[in-house]
């Protein structure tokens, strides 16, 4: 038996339903189960939350909801290499793989190691010399204030300059964020399986607009270079504001994802589903 963690869309009243039936159903048969604090008291069971997750270590991390609950959950439980399991519940998801009928039979296979494990790689992000780090799944974005006007960023990659951008924002993605912002300024669409940064601009002032795709262990410094203020957002959450002078850095992170498959996903058929195209 084992140690599971279950992170709850909490805003979808299917997603509490199946948490619920989740929860009675491990605890019969012999599982340890723990919740987020805040999705604990969603379902008015206090006394399983957990104020900080990432602390602990689980067998499994089981993700109810659509992507946006998968990145939350592997941002919990990826820096102990915990697995996470998606049950999709909403809208198309690219990182899902369980459909709500077979959470059952998808968990008692996991824990009899019918299962593989999919890497998928992450980003490592820090502000420097201000102690802001965090973890991204999808990318870290550098973005005009939401008042502001553009923003000039210079950008470095591996301690060498490249060019100053001004632009509404810039993007470093990893190939699983290539189908999620970085879709919307028109990068291209880069496998999950594959390693790599992706650097995007929003909306740039630029001669130079394309996407640059790099190598996953490149280091990427992002400075701002004027007196206008920049946000920084790691998987669509605000990590810091940054002044005139202040840069983040992002990488690979030592850490990836590991999601937890039945069979090899195939990422096309996803896309063609995901955006209705036939076979004519």
């Amino acid at each position: 038996m084992g140690k599971v963690l279950l992170v709850v869309h909490q805003h979808r009243k299917e997603a509490l339903h199946l948490a619920l039936d989740a929860l009675q159903w491990l605890t019969e048969n012999g599982h340890q189960v723990w919740l987020p604090a805040e999705d604990a008291g969603l379902l008015d069971r206090v006394h399983l939350g957990l104020a900080t997750p990432a602390s602990h270590r689980f067998d499994l991390a089981v993700s109810i909801g659509g992507d946006g609950t998968m990145l939350r959950t592997v941002n919990m439980v990826a820096a102990l290499d915990v697995p996470v399991l998606g049950i999709h519940v909403g809208q198309l998801g690219y990182l899902v793989e369980v459909e709500p009928p077979a959470y059952r039979d998808a968990i008692e296979a996991f824990f009899a190691g019918k299962h593989c494990i999919e890497e998928r790689m992450r980003l490592a992000v820090e502000v420097e010399g201000s102690g802001i780090v965090g973890a991204a799944l999808n990318e870290a974005v550098v973005e005009k204030t939401p008042m502001g006007h553009t923003v000039r960023l210079r950008v470095a990659v591996d301690g060498e300059h490249f060019t100053t951008y001004t632009t509404d924002g810039l993007i470093v993605a990893t190939p699983t964020g290539s189908t999620a912002y970085a879709l919307s300024a028109r990068a291209p669409i880069v496998a999950p399986g594959h390693r790599a940064l992706v650097l995007t601009p929003v909306a740039p002032h630029h001669l130079f607009d394309r996407t640059v795709v790099l190598q996953p262990d490149s280091h990427v410094r992002l400075e701002v270079a004027s007196y206008r203020p920049a946000e920084l957002f790691i998987d669509g959450q605000n990590l810091a504001t940054l002044d005139e002078g202040m840069a983040v850095r992002c990488t690979a992170s030592l850490h990836p994802a590991r999601l937890v498959t039945f069979a090899p996903r195939n990422f096309l058929r996803i896309l063609k589903t995901k955006f209705g195209l036939n076979d004519h």
